[in-house]
This record gives structure tokens, C-alpha cells and sequence, in this order.
């Protein structure tokens, strides 16, 4: 599992979440299917240490390593 910054954008509105999956293409299509219509990017650089919770990849997943989390992040 890794955690990926994505930033999420209809119109004005902004804001960025955190996303738990297993690459990249999957973090932003989670983020597509949780937010359709809006456009979706991930947010670069990606940290090593937050890339992988700081801990490595056995580690940084969710409690469950089949299910993938969508967390809010922060509004800009």
C-alpha cells in the first residue's frame, strides 16, 4: 500500500485528500470515483517517507490490506 496526495477541483473549489492503494493509477481512480465530475491530480513531489507512511510498504497500508481508504487531507 502507498499514500498518495491527490488534488481535487470543480470550478473555484480545491482541496486535497489522502489516498491509501495499492499504486498510483489506483489512487486516482479511487479519488475519480469518489468525486466524478471534478479533476483529479496527484500532487508532486511525492515524498519517499509519506509515499510509504514512513515505515515501508508492509507497513503504511490500512488495517485491512484488501480495503483502500479515501481520507480528507486539507483545504487550500
Amino acid at each position: 500500500m502507498v499514500r498518495v496526495s491527490v488534488e481535487v477541483r470543480e470550478g473555484d473549489d480545491l482541496f486535497e485528500v489522502t489516498v491509501y492503494a495499492d499504486s498510483i493509477s489506483q489512487a486516482v481512480g479511487i479519488a475519480r470515483g469518489r468525486f466524478p465530475g471534478y479533476d483529479v491530480r496527484v500532487v508532486f513531489p511525492i515524498d519517499g517517507e509519506e509515499f510509504f507512511g514512513g515505515r515501508g510498504t508492509e507497513a503504511a497500508g490500512t488495517d485491512d490490506p484488501v480495503r483502500t481508504r479515501l481520507m480528507p487531507d486539507r483545504v487550500t
